[in-house]
């Protein structure tokens, strides 16, 4: 939750008098809450907008990476290589790395279980997996929908995985 400053913190932040302070928030050169005892509280974002600071739009990131055998597990720890340095140059930081060993169509997967949780505590702004099939194998839009009542996108860094059906001659 942001912090809220009183006028008179705000005015010598900025180095400004009181009634300064008051004349920008009625005219909303500011913007401010009144509580209800009629007193009036201005976010630090807003102090820091006047000073030009940037908020910080760090973005927050878990990767999540699935093989469905443990003789897989080389293709586990490429995916985590591949999405940690993927999140690293997009300058996402990095909260988790959930993995899974187990079919994308078993939904009682510890990671995903976790991933869940996460999402919908807030604690996680993009998921970054290198194939939609990694998460699920089916009904991928009904995750991304889910994650996107919590404001969490889903980036699948190489999109659908390729068909050995696909492949052909």
């Amino acid at each position: 939750m942001e912090r809220l400053l009183t006028p008179k913190q705000v005015a010598e932040i900025l180095g400004v008098s009181f009634i300064t302070i008051k004349r920008w928030i009625y005219s909303g050169k500011i913007k401010a809450v009144k509580l209800p005892t009629g007193k009036w509280r201005i976010p630090e974002s807003e102090v820091k907008k006047i000073l030009g600071e940037e908020p910080s739009k760090e973005t927050r990131a878990i990767i999540y990476a699935r093989v469905s055998s443990s003789d897989q597990r080389k293709d586990l720890e490429r995916q985590v290589e591949y999405l940690t340095a993927y999140c690293s140059a997009k300058g996402y930081k990095l909260v988790d790395t959930i993995t899974d060993i187990a079919s994308g169509l078993n939904t009682r997967r510890k990671g995903l279980q976790k991933l869940f949780k996460l999402v919908s505590e807030g604690k996680v702004d993009v998921v970054l997996i290198t194939y939609k099939d990694r998460l699920t194998r089916f009904s991928y839009e009904y995750l991304e929908y889910f994650f996107s009542q919590f404001n969490v996108r889903i980036e699948a860094v190489h999109g659908e995985e390729e068909k050995d059906f696909e492949k052909a001659p």
